[in-house]
């Protein structure tokens, strides 16, 4: 039997369909097959689920690779928490991150470390505090002057943003090139929103992030994410489009789609624009090639964001940390392209009345529902984007299979 005839009987078996299999998808089917004890048919474009949080063994060195750039599971939400926990265990990493700025490094996000190395003193956190309020000070409250006559007046910018929180000094070494790179735009053209999510801290704290909970699944995401789909209730196709098999989903199935919203409307209001990033992978017979999992270039003239080394993700792993090979990736981030993966969303004028257009067509949908990043247009850490499926099958997906009971 050829591999569409097997997707379409599942379908045509199975009363929910699923479009994509990040943790979105993921959740949402693992609930249906074990709470609802229904059937679910999932289907993924890729060649493996889990999305983004996919990981693999590099058959060489042994060391677990994010293929998708480095992904640390971090939440402060006990309900997310407890569930994932159902999975997986989780080591005690600490996510510590790096910045190369002009050939020096310095901890991640800013702290007091990174301003007092900076600015070449032993800073207490008030004595950091003065010496950035004392360069804001010397700015004009509105960003006049030789800023304004640039075009970086705009008060509700990312650089204005950025000048008024932490001064021009650190801005221009931290801020400023690697923001120009991210987004192939000035920072004067980016909204402040994007600045505003950075946390700039006065104390020795090196974590990069706040959360309660952190880690890292101990046998890795691959096997995390299979054992979510261990349901014999649960079929799983790869490399299978939706849009290939869309003529057969009618609407008395629950359609679950975390597809591109614009693609499932046929792009008819047009294309939301994303940021994709691309990796450039390499095998080194060196034992350690910088330190740490990740680290971050401000400079703009560096080509790429930041580097990955992957084995640093799991110290605990003896044998792979005292293996003389180690895995590097290479980033760099561009405007996607129709075929590329997207990743980041770009907020604009444009793309919100694209965004809001599709939405009033979504709402008039029956048993159609979206969720995840790709379809509600947001930028999901992974423990978002449990958050959201576990909300979504508690406040409707079971509301409705018990009316229907």
């Amino acid at each position: 039997m050829d591999n569409n005839r097997i997707v379409t009987e599942s379908i045509r078996k199975n009363k929910y369909i699923i479009v994509g299999s990040g943790f979105f998808g993921l959740t949402v089917a693992e609930r249906i097959a074990n709470e609802l004890h229904e059937n679910v048919t999932i289907l993924e474009r890729r060649e493996h689920i889990g999305g983004n949080a996919y990981s693999y063994i590099d058959e060489n060195s042994g060391i677990e690779v994010h293929k998708y750039g480095s992904h640390i599971f971090h939440t402060s939400n006990e309900e997310v928490w407890n569930y994932v926990n159902k999975f997986t265990e989780f080591t005690k990493y600490r996510h510590k991150v790096v910045a190369n700025s002009k050939g020096l490094t310095f901890p991640l996000p800013v702290n007091l470390q990174t301003i007092s190395s900076v600015f070449e003193r032993d800073l207490s956190p008030e004595g950091a505090r003065e010496i950035i309020s004392d360069e804001i000070n010397r700015l004009d409250q509105n960003l006049s002057g030789d800023l304004q006559k640039k075009g970086r007046g705009n008060n509700s910018s990312f650089e204005s943003e950025a000048l008024k929180k932490v001064g021009p000094t650190i801005y221009n070494r931290f801020f400023r090139g690697y923001t120009a790179k991210q987004w192939q735009t000035d920072p004067s053209e980016l909204p402040r929103e994007i600045f505003t999510r950075l946390p700039i801290r006065f104390d020795h704290n090196y974590d990069y992030f706040d959360d309660k909970y952190q880690g890292l699944p101990v046998l890795g995401y691959e096997n995390w994410i299979n054992k979510m789909v261990e349901s014999e209730q649960i079929d799983v196709f790869t490399s299978t489009n939706y849009f290939d098999f869309r003529a057969e989903i009618n609407q008395e199935k629950i359609l679950i789609f975390t597809g591109p919203i614009d693609e499932f409307f046929d792009y008819r209001f047009g294309e939301l624009s994303w940021r994709t990033v691309d990796f450039q992978f390499e095998t080194l017979t060196e034992r350690d090639f910088q330190g740490c999992s990740v680290k971050n270039y401000c400079d703009e003239e560096v080509p790429y964001t930041r580097i990955h080394e992957f084995k640093h993700l799991h110290p605990e792993r003896k044998s792979i940390m005292e293996n003389e090979m180690t895995v590097i990736a290479h980033e760099y981030s561009r405007f996607a392209l129709k075929n590329d993966e997207p990743y980041y969303p770009i907020d604009t004028t444009n793309n919100r009345e694209i965004l809001m257009r599709y939405r009033e067509q979504a709402k008039e949908l029956k048993n159609v529902y979206f969720g995840g990043r790709l379809a509600t247009y947001q930028y999901l850490d992974m423990h978002m984007a449990i958050a959201s499926a576990l909300s979504l099958f508690n406040n409707s997906l079971i509301r409705m299979a018990n009316r229907n009971e």
